[in-house]
């Protein structure tokens, strides 16, 4: 399936790695088509040039988007045609949500800064990854199909966040607490981003069973001070974006259920990585903690 191909990287005649077309073609895919629904709606939206009502609000991104997918579908095929469709839907999303922010009720302003941390986070992943080490770039680096337990959890947190607005809107309207969530997942974007590139060749999203010749033991960087500081930036991250919400059940949730994944996905990476590079690990293992709370990994009797 297209999910699964990997893309090859474009470099230079030096040998470094630059952003490969998918990564490009991406980029100007999210960027357009954010831009093309965002100038738009946002004068029309501002001036009630559109009646609000029946959700006609919506209509005008709605069909710009649906204009950018018959364009996408047309001039292209294949790989590029998924890569594209992708990073389009994303960039809808986050125009979408930078118009809730703009002009929705506070509320429904907190739904639209999680719609941005969401589709900046899934749409980086593929950039970054397409930036640092393309040669596992897939459609997968989109992250979009991480897991059914992740899709699962994403909706509960929109139920959540409606049922509370619906019986229990107080619950959305106490104090400024929700840009402590806007803090945390701005941190842990960035922790996150910073370690991928950091690692560049040697990160993968998949824990990997063997040893390849472009894995390396990193050490410096953000890894001076956690050994798995990409796992740390998106722990805070996945709580962040429940407290911006305002989702006092999901934030329980989420909090528990992203550090037990945490805690068995360090331990079986790092049995691996013990294995990978012996001695060297050990010794790193004592100078540096995890960086997750109450979470050591593997470690050796």
């Amino acid at each position: 399936m297209c999910a699964n191909n990997h893309f090859s990287p474009t470099t230079t005649t030096e040998g470094s790695t630059m952003l490969c077309s998918e990564g490009r073609l991406s980029l100007y895919c999210f960027l357009a088509t954010a831009g093309l629904v965002l100038l738009p709606s946002a004068p029309q939206i501002y001036y009630e040039v559109v009646p609000n009502i029946w959700g006609a609000i919506l209509w005008g991104p709605v069909l710009y988007y649906a204009l950018i997918n018959m364009v996408i579908r047309f001039v292209l095929r294949n790989n590029d045609y998924q890569v594209a469709i992708r990073s389009s839907f994303l960039g809808f999303v986050q125009a979408v949500s930078i118009l809730v922010i703009c002009f929705a009720r506070t509320p429904w302003q907190q739904f639209g800064v999680y719609g941005c941390f969401m589709s900046y986070f899934h749409y980086s992943e593929f950039l970054v990854i397409a930036w640092a080490n393309p040669r596992t770039l897939s459609l997968d680096s989109f992250m979009l199909n991480h897991s059914i337990h992740y899709g699962l959890a994403a909706a509960a947190s929109w139920l959540e966040f409606l049922l509370e607005l619906y019986f229990l809107p107080e619950f959305k309207r106490y104090g400024y607490i929700w840009l402590v969530g806007v803090l945390l997942c701005t941190c842990g974007e960035v922790i996150r981003k910073v370690a991928i590139i950091t690692a560049g060749r040697s990160f993968t999203h998949l824990v990997q069973d063997e040893k390849h010749a472009e894995h390396k033991l990193i050490t410096h960087g953000v890894y001076a001070y956690s050994r798995h500081p990409s796992y740390v930036g998106w722990f805070y991250w996945s709580i962040g974006t429940q407290i911006i919400l305002m989702n006092p059940i999901c934030i329980c949730i989420y909090t528990l259920v992203s550090w037990l994944f945490f805690h068995d996905r360090i331990y079986v990476e790092e049995y691996s990585l013990l294995n990978f590079f012996q001695s060297d690990y050990v010794r790193y293992q004592k100078r540096v903690p995890t960086g997750l709370p109450f979470i050591q990994g593997y470690l050796l009797e």
